[in-house]
């Protein structure tokens, strides 16, 4: 056990707590919720620069890492889906859950193959994370309505395309060894 992979556990506890503050019925509920999703988003970039820093990368975290990122995000957009209770969030929130999926069966897919750095984590894809925190950010500190959640939607908006956008460009990747294994 190493400091990033301590991290990335911790980032895992924090979704409990998450939900326990984003259902509070106080006023500075909503804040403390946000606080701790930027929290776990700053630990998501420091695990992984500790862990090439100090060349403590393992299987163990590798594997955890992106497990970790999926729940924070496919927990907090669920949180979120039920607080705006409006298509315009629900649907960018499904396509970026729907695309989590894909991906994550396409990488398992390719490693078993040898493939794996084919769809390796790209520009984009950290491109679309970094739009997403701010997104589920601004979601998860103001209320529905106001004009920085509106704002949160939007963001939110761009990261759904930017997360089609990197879709595709994963699947044309492993396109030859997908349309081989038909």
């Amino acid at each position: 056990m190493n400091i990033p992979n301590i991290l990335t556990l911790a980032r895992i506890a924090f979704i409990p707590l998450l939900v326990v503050f984003f259902y509070l019925p106080y006023s500075w509920s909503m804040p403390v919720a946000a606080g701790l999703f930027a929290l776990a988003s700053v630990t998501d970039w420091l695990d992984g620069y500790l862990a090439r820093r100090w060349n403590q990368s393992t299987p163990f975290g590798a594997f955890l890492d992106p497990v970790a990122d999926k729940l924070m995000v496919a927990v907090a957009l669920a949180l979120l889906i039920e607080r705006f209770d409006s298509i315009w969030l629900t649907l960018p929130a499904l396509v970026i859950i729907g695309r989590e999926i894909v991906i994550s069966a396409l990488r398992e897919w390719m490693a078993e193959m040898g493939k794996r750095g084919k769809v390796a984590v790209s520009w984009l894809g950290k491109a679309k994370t970094t739009m997403q925190m701010i997104a589920l950010l601004l979601l998860l500190a103001f209320a529905p309505g106001t004009q920085l959640s509106l704002l949160g939607v939007l963001t939110l908006h761009a990261a759904a395309i930017m997360t089609l956008w990197s879709m595709v460009m994963y699947l044309r990747a492993a396109w030859p060894h997908l349309s081989r294994a038909m």
